[in-house]
């Protein structure tokens, strides 16, 4: 068993703030998707927050606190996987930015960098995973978030394991690519701002005439869900991870908070 296990990469698995504090579903999901892959997965407990909160307030000293705590945690992992392009982006993309080049921080951030995916990408490109062994019976759409699409080029990914999924019928929405508004801490500095943008966002959403909504980072499916429920819509939401997982018994985002 050891043996065989030693032929398997070895994940860390970051799990994320909002999983952790608000859809634990979701970690599971991934757990089970990445084991299902192929790989050994680990949830280091010394884990934090990425720090995206502080860096976009302009706190680069407290980040960078962050993410050396962050980088010492998943150093030992093959690679490190989070089911949020919001997440990985802030790893991948910025985590370098924050330390002098040439020096061990910036060596040891660029060599998380280098190993850290979001999860469908993840799955797709380096595990190579084809299909999944899910069902679905009804229609979904699939929202872009910013920082999967833009930081990490996650587009294709989701659309390919979603068209595998038993019975699911997958609705292209008009603008998917368009920020729902939610930001991370845009949504606190600029409220009114952020709600024409979501309000936009699920009129888009509404004229797919699907059953679910789904995306691949947990804050923009809360401020999706939760404006859909405010506007009295019976569509749901779900994470991509729950419906490529097979797991359709957790209630759906906003429902279920």
């Amino acid at each position: 068993m050891r043996l065989m296990e030693l032929t398997r990469p070895r994940v860390g698995l970051f799990v994320t703030c909002l999983v952790d504090l608000f859809r634990p579903s979701v970690g599971f999901a991934t757990v089970k998707l990445l084991e299902e892959a192929g790989c050994v997965v680990e949830v280091p407990e010394s884990q934090t927050c990425c720090g995206q909160p502080a860096f976009n307030s302009g706190d680069r000293k407290d980040t960078a606190d962050i993410a050396r705590a962050v980088i010492k945690a998943f150093s030992p992992y093959d690679y490190v996987v989070a089911p949020s392009g919001s997440c990985a982006g802030m790893i991948k993309a910025h985590y370098p930015e924050l330390f002098a080049t040439g020096s061990p921080d910036r060596a040891a951030a660029d060599a998380l960098a280098a190993k850290t995916y979001e999860l469908v990408s993840f799955l797709v490109r380096v595990m190579k995973q084809e299909k999944v062994a899910a069902r679905f019976d009804g229609s979904a759409t699939y929202h872009d978030s910013c920082s999967g699409l833009r930081e990490l080029g996650v587009k294709a990914e989701p659309r390919k394991l979603l068209r595998t999924v038993e019975g699911l019928d997958l609705v292209e929405m008009e603008d998917a690519e368009v920020c729902c508004g939610f930001g991370g801490t845009f949504c606190v500095k600029y409220p009114d701002i952020s709600n024409v943008m979501v309000a936009k966002k699920t009129k888009k959403i509404a004229a797919t005439g699907a059953d679910l909504l789904l995306a691949g980072d947990l804050g923009c499916l809360m401020n999706m869900a939760g404006k859909l429920k405010r506007e009295g819509s019976t569509l749901k939401a779900r994470h991509v991870a729950e419906i490529l997982a097979g797991d359709t018994a957790t209630p759906p985002i906003a429902e279920g908070e």
